[in-house]
C-alpha cells in the first residue's frame, strides 16, 4: 500500500531510479502476497480492488494521454465529431476550429491541450469509437473538472479488469489450469500502475477479448465474434487475431479439421464464415457512426504514422535502423515501417494455416506469438502494450510475458528532467532478457520449468 501511494502521489516519470525501485519493490511484494496466501481467491481479488481504489484520485503520472481522452469526450458529448479536427487547431486558428466544430469549444481546452503535449495535439484522433464512447462517458459525469474525469475514466478500467478476473477464472476452470494464473495479472504491479493508474484502455480491449475467448469455448460463437469486434473498436489490435480463428472454427465436434485435415465439414465452413462476416460487421456497426471521407483519410493518416514516424522501445527495429545508417547514412524508417507489417502479416498467416490451432488453449497459444512477434518487429512499443500478451499467457504454458511486464520498465529511463532521450543500453537489456527467456520457453520449456530458475513463478501457476 505504502508503495502504490508513494508510485501514484509522489513519484515523476523523469526519476527513473525512484521508478524502478519503487516498481521492483511492488514486483517482489505481488509475489511475497500470491504466495502467502495459500491461493484464498477472494483474499487477492480483494487485495487487487483496494491496490487499484488507492489510484482512483490520482492524476497520471506515466503518460498524458488520458488529457487527449478527456478532449476527445467533451468533443463527442457536443455531438462534434473528434476525428475531424485537432486540439492544436484551437490554439492556431480559432476561427477555422469553430467553423468546424459548429461554433463549439471544449471546457478547459487550454489545461487539456497544454498537458496532452504539442505531438498528440497536432494530430487526429487515432481511438476507435467504443474507447471513444467510454471517454464521452467521463465527460458525462464531469464536464468542468479534470479530477472527476478521471475518477470516471478509473472506475471503467477497474470495472473491465474485475470483469477480465471473473470471465479469466472461469475460461481457466474449462482448460483444467490453475485459477490462481490469473493473478498474474490481476496483482501484476504493471497492470495496476499502467491501466488503473496511468488510464490506459488495454484492459476494456482485453476485458472483451477474454468474454469471446469464454463464449466461444463453450460454443457461443456468434456472441463471441460479436464482442470480438467490439474489443477491435476499444483497440485495433485484436484484428492481428482473426486469421488465427480460421482452423479452430473449422474444427468439427469430433476433433477433425475441415479442408487442412482433409475432412471437408460444410456446417463448419458455414460456422467459419458467419464468424467472420458477425466479427466484421460489428467492427463496421461501431465505427457507423463517423464513417466521412475525412474520418477515413484523417484516421489512416493518423495510424500511418505509427509505423512511418514514430520510433519507442522497439528491438529488432532499432538494429534494422543502426544498419542503415551504416550503410546509408539516414533513418530509414520511412521504407522499414511498410516492410515489416508485411513480414508480420506472413509470419500471422503462417501461424494461421500451418500450426495446429484445433483447441481454446492452441488457438490463445497462436495469438500470443503472433502478438509478441508484432511487437517484436513494431517501431513503436509502449509499456502498456505488454498487457495483451500477459493476460494471453495466463491460459498457455509461456511465463516471458511476466518478464516483460516486469523489464518493461527499462523503457522509462527514456524521460529525464533534461528531455526525452532513450537509453538503448537498457532497451537493450529489456529485449535481450525477454527474448533470451521466450527463446528459452518455446525450445526447451518442459527442461526450463523443471528447473530452479523457474521455480520463482511456481507459487502461482
Amino acid at each position: 500500500m505504502v508503495f502504490y501511494i508513494l508510485f501514484s502521489y509522489f513519484t515523476e516519470r523523469s526519476d527513473f531510479l525512484n521508478l524502478l525501485l519503487l516498481y521492483s519493490g511492488l514486483f517482489y511484494c505481488a509475489w511475497r502476497i500470491i504466495k502467502a496466501s495459500q491461493f484464498n481467491f477472494w483474499a487477492l481479488a480483494g487485495i487487487g480492488v483496494f491496490f487499484r481504489i488507492l489510484f482512483l484520485p490520482a492524476i497520471p503520472n506515466l503518460s498524458q494521454d488520458f488529457y487527449r481522452f478527456l478532449w476527445d469526450g467533451r468533443l463527442l458529448i457536443q455531438g462534434v465529431n473528434p476525428y475531424t479536427v485537432t486540439p492544436q487547431l484551437f490554439n492556431t486558428d480559432l476561427s477555422t476550429a469553430l467553423e468546424v466544430t459548429s461554433g463549439k469549444t471544449v471546457n478547459q481546452a487550454r489545461e487539456l491541450i497544454a498537458g496532452m503535449g504539442e505531438l498528440n495535439a497536432s494530430h487526429y484522433s487515432n481511438y476507435p469509437p467504443i474507447n471513444q464512447l467510454c471517454f464521452a462517458i467521463a465527460a458525462l459525469f464531469a464536464k468542468n473538472s479534470i479530477v472527476g474525469s478521471v475518477i470516471a475514466l478509473r472506475i471503467l478500467i477497474i470495472a473491465a479488469d474485475l470483469g477480465i478476473l471473473y470471465f479469466g477464472k472461469r475460461l481457466l476452470e474449462k482448460l483444467n489450469l490453475p485459477v490462481k494464473n490469473i493473478f498474474w495479472y490481476f496483482l501484476n504491479p504493471f497492470i495496476i500502475i499502467e491501466l488503473t493508474g496511468n488510464l490506459h484502455f488495454e484492459g476494456v480491449m482485453l476485458f472483451f477479448v477474454v468474454c469471446a475467448f469464454y463464449l466461444l469455448h463453450k460454443g457461443k460463437w456468434f456472441w463471441a465474434a460479436v464482442l470480438l469486434g467490439v474489443s477491435v473498436s476499444v483497440k485495433l489490435l485484436p484484428l492481428l487475431f482473426l486469421p488465427m480463428f480460421f482452423k479452430y472454427l473449422l474444427t468439427n465436434d469430433k476433433g477433425k479439421t475441415s479442408i487442412f485435415g482433409l475432412h471437408f465439414d460444410k456446417l463448419s465452413v458455414i460456422k467459419m464464415v458467419l464468424f467472420y462476416a458477425v466479427t466484421l460487421s460489428t467492427i463496421l456497426i461501431t465505427f457507423a457512426p463517423f464513417l466521412s471521407q475525412d474520418f477515413i483519410t484523417n484516421f489512416a493518416a493518423t495510424i500511418g504514422l505509427w509505423f512511418q514516424n514514430f520510433e519507442f522501445n522497439a528491438s529488432v527495429y532499432y538494429v534494422i535502423r543502426w544498419i542503415g545508417f551504416q550503410t546509408v547514412g539516414w533513418n530509414i524508417i520511412g521504407t522499414v515501417g511498410k516492410i515489416l507489417p508485411l513480414i508480420v502479416i506472413a509470419f500471422i498467416l503462417m501461424l494461421a494455416f500451418f500450426r495446429r490451432n484445433t483447441t481454446t488453449q492452441q488457438l490463445i497459444t497462436a495469438i500470443l506469438l503472433g502478438v509478441s512477434f508484432y511487437f517484436l518487429l513494431s517501431t513503436t512499443v509502449h509499456p502498456w502494450y505488454v498487457a495483451t500478451p500477459l493476460i494471453l499467457s495466463v491460459f498457455t504454458r509461456y511465463r516471458f510475458p511476466i518478464v516483460w511486464s516486469f523489464m518493461v520498465i527499462f523503457s522509462y529511463s527514456a524521460y529525464s528532467a533534461e528531455g526525452f532521450s532513450e537509453n538503448l543500453g537498457l532497451v537493450a537489456i529489456e529485449y535481450i532478457v525477454v527474448i533470451v527467456f521466450a527463446f528459452s520457453e518455446i525450445f526447451f520449456g518442459n527442461k526450463l520449468q523443471k528447473s530452479n530458475f523457474f521455480s520463482v513463478f511456481k507459487a502461482p501457476i
